[in-house]
């Protein structure tokens, strides 16, 4: 993964003497840190710094030193919520799916994102059939729809990757539970079969949930699911990540709620079914998170670069920065 800086700042190139080391980082993607063997400065260059407590992924952990970091700012401005308040509200939305016999569409990335939202759905199906609520009989025949080839493959590959998984995931498979293939999970691998269920689902009064790609809308099945469904009050669309200014996505989210509409393939959709977001499954570490990051840091950077993120939230997080460091850190944004 290439790394590169804002243009007023310049590159990081390799050190001529150097060696790339992987702390336990706990990254989603994309991380280097380049140790110098000469008296060069010790470059960190991230990717997206992984949210800590996410069950199949180690917390992440700040090298011990780097003369310089490159950090990413996507949710500098705010924090996330706590994991029962998204539980909750992630149950709440489906709730309604039942009531209203439609589907709940989650947008969301192949890789990471739809895996811990597969986990999540494991439990709360769980806690249902150990304390069945008002909804119990539709809880139990609730489809979960995993409508990307992509991510079928990936979620098969986490599987075997158990041993990575933190502990609070490997006592559920000790338990016999299995959070990442729960029975009520249908995958779709053939496009056939994706028309099909986006016209059955589109049609029928059956309540479901789809997880497909692209998580900012901006392609993949998950077009044809709101092209067939946004126009439907009976419907709900739930986003689970950052949505980029400039994507459907990020038109969905924002003109939703209004009663807006949005164009996908050319075609103008009028949105009447219901936008949700949940910050709290982002993969993005929030703003206390990326602080803790370098303060926790045995030797503080003497500058930390900060890339990813909206000029406006790049200025805020570098001011806040700045004071957690008692300007000890010099922040360029």
């Amino acid at each position: 993964m290439a790394h590169a800086l804002p243009q007023r700042h310049g590159h990081l190139p390799h050190p001529p003497a150097a060696r790339r080391t992987h702390p336990g980082l706990g990254l989603r993607r994309g991380r280097t840190v380049w140790q110098s063997l000469a008296n060069a400065p010790t470059r960190a260059v991230l990717g997206d710094l992984g949210a800590p407590h996410a069950p199949l992924l180690p917390a992440p952990q700040a090298p011990w030193q780097a003369d310089i970091v490159v950090l990413e700012s996507t949710y500098g401005d705010r924090v996330h919520e706590d994991r029962k308040s998204r539980r909750e509200r992630l149950r709440a939305v489906v709730e309604r799916a039942l009531e209203d016999g439609g589907t709940v569409i989650i947008p969301a990335f192949s890789i990471g994102r739809t895996q811990e939202l597969l986990y999540e759905f494991e439990d709360i199906l769980h806690r249902q059939r150990q304390k069945p609520g008002r909804n119990a009989a539709r809880w139990a025949g609730l489809p979960i729809y995993l409508d990307s080839p992509l991510a079928s493959h990936f979620t098969t590959l986490y599987r075997e990757l158990q041993p990575f998984w933190d502990a609070e995931a490997k006592a559920r498979v000790r338990a016999g539970r299995e959070p990442l293939n729960d029975a009520q999970l249908v995958a779709i691998d053939a496009h056939d079969a994706h028309l099909a269920n986006v016209r059955r689902l589109a049609r029928s009064g059956e309540p479901a949930i789809v997880i497909a790609a692209s998580g900012m809308c901006t392609g993949g099945r998950v077009v044809n699911y709101l092209k067939a469904m946004l126009n439907d009050a009976r419907h709900n669309v739930l986003f689970v990540g950052y949505q980029a200014r400039g994507t459907p996505g990020h038109a969905i989210q924002t003109y939703g709620p209004r009663g807006g509409h949005v164009d996908l393939d050319g075609e103008r959709i009028a949105i009447r079914a219901g936008i949700h977001t949940l910050s709290g499954y982002s993969a993005h570490a929030d703003r206390d998170d990326l602080t803790r990051f370098i303060t926790r840091m045995r030797n503080l950077p003497a500058e930390v670069r900060l890339v990813h993120g909206e000029d406006a939230v790049r200025e805020a997080f570098a001011a806040h920065l700045r004071q957690a460091t008692g300007s000890q850190v010099r922040v360029l944004a």
